[in-house]
């Protein structure tokens, strides 16, 4: 009897254990993160100069902070534009100067040509006219002379046509690299997305960091930095609460992607208990509503992984 007792007894913390384990496994987890874009952000510069215009200013920005923009979007021009624009009107002009070089060859040979068939006909009338005896030697011989000549008259003008033509496209690809380089000095959107800082104003030398910042805003994520003996608690699918004194109501959203490498905490919050050694894990809430996110990146958010 007291053996069934101690049996029973086992059974039941045995039971409370596993209930409180469940308990455990089923508890929420919470951490601090940050709103960004879930591609991130990029820094948009001017495109590379040729040497002679390296170094360019910003001559005018045609956006705003905050602005939307979309992808092809003239963003601002450089005072490249000047000298490059310069570049490709000399090269347009070289290019029908070529053309009409090309337009006095085909001209040229073709009257060659003419002459030098006019020539061999002659030729041949006096070739057969002294068969029958009624041209002299001299007078054929003369003929087919000149027939000769004139045939390798035309032969070089042809030749000199085809390098006109080649004139035409060596012309051609020069003003094509022209206009590519009117092209580097306007910058312009790579993609569809929002200003989200204006770098360089116009006047300003455009450096290493480029002009703005510009972010797809249309799928917005909270980073939640989950302590790494948390981590076993987040699985892909779940949702998720994102909080913070800016916004003016909770966020909702979708665990949807989880790192695979633990670093050191970025994000502090303002418990003085808080561990600032701590190692975490980096995981991607997708938000529900991304119009309500799209100007609060980086913005500082506490986010609720439910269970």
């Amino acid at each position: 009897m007291q053996l069934s007792k101690r049996i029973r007894h086992c059974f039941i913390i045995t039971a409370l254990a596993l209930h409180a384990t469940a308990a455990v496994g089923q508890q929420a987890v919470s951490a601090l993160g940050r709103i960004e874009p879930q591609g991130g952000t990029i820094r948009v510069g001017a495109p590379s100069m040729p040497e002679a215009v390296s170094g360019a200013l910003l001559r005018e920005l045609t956006v705003a902070e905050g602005a939307r923009v979309t992808a092809g979007q003239l963003l601002g021009v450089t005072d490249a534009v000047d000298v490059l624009t310069a570049r490709e009107r000399k090269a347009a002009a070289e290019l029908e100067l070529a053309r009409r070089a090309a337009d006095a060859a085909r001209s040229k040979a073709d009257e060659a040509c003419v002459l030098a068939d006019v020539a061999a006909q002659e030729a041949q009338r006096r070739t057969n006219l002294l068969a029958r005896q009624l041209a002299s030697q001299e007078e054929t011989e003369l003929a087919e002379g000149e027939a000769q000549a004139l045939r390798a008259s035309c032969i070089a003008a042809r030749a000199s046509t085809s390098v006109a033509e080649t004139g035409i496209q060596v012309a051609q690809a020069e003003l094509e690299i022209r206009e590519a380089e009117v092209a580097r000095a306007h910058i312009r959107a790579p993609l569809d997305g929002m200003v989200l800082d204006v770098i360089v104003r116009p006047g300003e030398l455009i450096g290493a960091e480029g002009v703005l910042e510009l972010a797809a805003v249309s799928r917005m994520v909270a980073v939640a930095e989950v302590y790494e003996t948390d981590i076993a608690r987040v699985r892909l699918g779940q949702r998720a609460q994102v909080d913070s004194d800016a916004l003016d109501g909770p966020l909702e959203g979708t665990v949807d992607a989880i790192a695979l490498k633990v670093h050191k905490q970025d994000e502090i919050g303002t418990d003085p208990a808080a561990r600032k050694d701590a190692r975490i894990i980096e995981v991607d809430i997708l938000l529900d509503e991304p119009e309500r996110a799209a100007a609060l990146t980086n913005l500082q958010v506490e986010v609720v992984i439910q269970p």
